[in-house]
Order: structure tokens, then sequence, then C-alpha cells
């Protein structure tokens, strides 16, 4: 008998979905119906269920391309909704980690779908940290639909913010499960460019947790990121779901990225 910790076969994981571009946010969560009924879990739980899938032999980039798809696929559903397709360019800012690298391959899957996207790495150092997001930051060069940009201070920071009310969504990929203490700059200036959006109606969809949200508790940190839209993966966490992290992630959509179930026994 199959439980709620298995995956559903109904259908096709993001990135082996050829009509996910054109599901609406009630369609995505139908599709995602049975990740959204798993038994809740925490960040480190989180970490350790990833780490495992990749020495059972998930490769980490096949991770990173179904979540990024998934986020690609609300945030679509969601200017698609509110009718800002048209307004402006989808604004994708990214940290130097692997929650930057899913907002880099839902930038290249958004541009494919025919949207502008303006995708920024939000960082001090020149390259995203890991090998994943680096490679995902590259294949953007490629992509004719997509301004890359390097955020690498708070004064560049301020620079990208112009003219925000013209974005039609902001997507936060800044930091996932990783936050500890006090932001630095230039994440920080980052996301006080998302609440400025916010203030002037532009719909935020964050990766995994908005920013500065613990993943296990829902303690955010200040500034913390306030989202419309979150997409969560493999799993619902136990911070989304406490009354200060639920107030802060809006909806949620629990997006399957190809974690078996035996990855969550440690």
């Amino acid at each position: 008998m199959k439980t709620s910790a298995e995956p559903s076969t109904a259908d096709p994981l993001p990135a082996d979905d050829p009509t996910i571009m054109t599901a609406d946010l009630r369609e995505l969560g139908r599709r995602w119906s049975a990740t959204r009924d798993r038994a809740p879990m925490g960040a480190e739980a989180m970490t350790g269920a990833d780490r495992r899938a990749q020495a059972m032999g998930v490769p980490p980039g096949r991770l990173m391309e179904h979540a990024g798809v998934a986020v690609a696929a609300a945030v679509r559903a969601v200017a698609a909704d509110q009718e800002r397709l048209e307004i402006g360019p989808i604004l994708v800012l990214c940290g130097p980690g692997n929650n930057g690298g899913d907002g880099f391959v839902a930038a290249r899957k958004l541009a494919r779908s025919g949207l502008a996207v303006v995708a920024v790495l939000v960082s001090a150092e020149n390259r995203p940290r890991t090998a994943e997001a680096a490679r995902n930051w590259d294949r953007l060069a490629a992509e004719p639909a997509v301004n890359r940009i390097h955020a690498a201070s708070s004064r560049d920071v301020a620079i990208v913010a112009q003219g925000i009310e013209r974005a039609a969504v902001v997507v936060d990929a800044l930091l996932g499960t990783g936050v500890r203490g006090a932001l630095r700059e230039p994440i920080r200036s980052a996301v006080d460019l998302v609440r400025r959006a916010r203030e002037v109606q532009v719909p935020v969809v964050a990766v995994d947790t908005p920013t500065a949200v613990d993943l296990t508790s829902g303690e955010p940190s200040d500034p913390a990121v306030r989202a419309d839209l979150t997409v969560t993966f493999h799993r619902p966490k136990t911070g989304l779901l406490s009354k200060r992290g639920a107030a802060l992630a809006g909806r949620v959509l629990v997006a399957p990225i190809g974690i078996p179930p035996e990855a969550d026994r440690g």
C-alpha cells in the first residue's frame, strides 16, 4: 500500500511535465497534492534527505532542475492570475548558494516560456559558491531573454531597485535553509528591495522559504522577506506551518523534486 511519504505517479516531476508552464495555481496545487500531504520536516532533516538522495545516485543537478522548474511554473501562474504578464520583466534575486541556483533555473525556464527576465546574482563573490548554482548561472549567458546582473554591493542592489514597480513578479531566491544570525550585505539590501516591491503591489514568490525565515521554527531574523507565495520542496516544512512562518510565507505549494522516500530515513 502506498504511504503518504511515497511520491505520486499520477503526475510527472516538474522538469518532466510538458504542460507545467500552462498550469494555474489551483492546478499546480492539485498536481502536487500528494507532496503537500506528506509529514512535515525541518531544515536539518531536509538537508539530510537531499544528501542521502545524492548518495543513492540522484544527480544534484536534477534536483535543482525540478526545483527551479517548479518555481518558474508558480511564478508564471502568479503573474497570469494577477494580469501582470505584460507589465515588465520577472526579477529573480539569487544568492550565492543552491537557493540561488534554483532561481537561475527558474529564470531560464521563464525566459524559454517567452517572458523577459532579470536574473541578479546578489553576492560579494564573483560567482555562485556551489558547482550546480555556478553551472546554471553560466547557462543564462546563452539566454537572449535574460538580463544577467551581478550585484556585489548595496549600491548595486539600489540600482536594480530603480523602477521596481514595473516588475511583473519578484522572486526571492536569496537564502534557503542556511540562515544564521544577522543578514550581511548585499543580501540585506536585497531583502529591503523585496519589501519595497510588496509596498508597490508587486507579488513576491519565495524559493523554499522566505529569506531569513527559519524552516524548522518559522522564526524570522530582521529583516525577513514576506512573500505572497512560497514554493518549498519534497515535504511541508515545520517552520512554514508555525504562526509566524505561515504569516511570512503566504500561500505555500510543496513541489516534488525527485527525492526518493528511502532518503528520508536517516
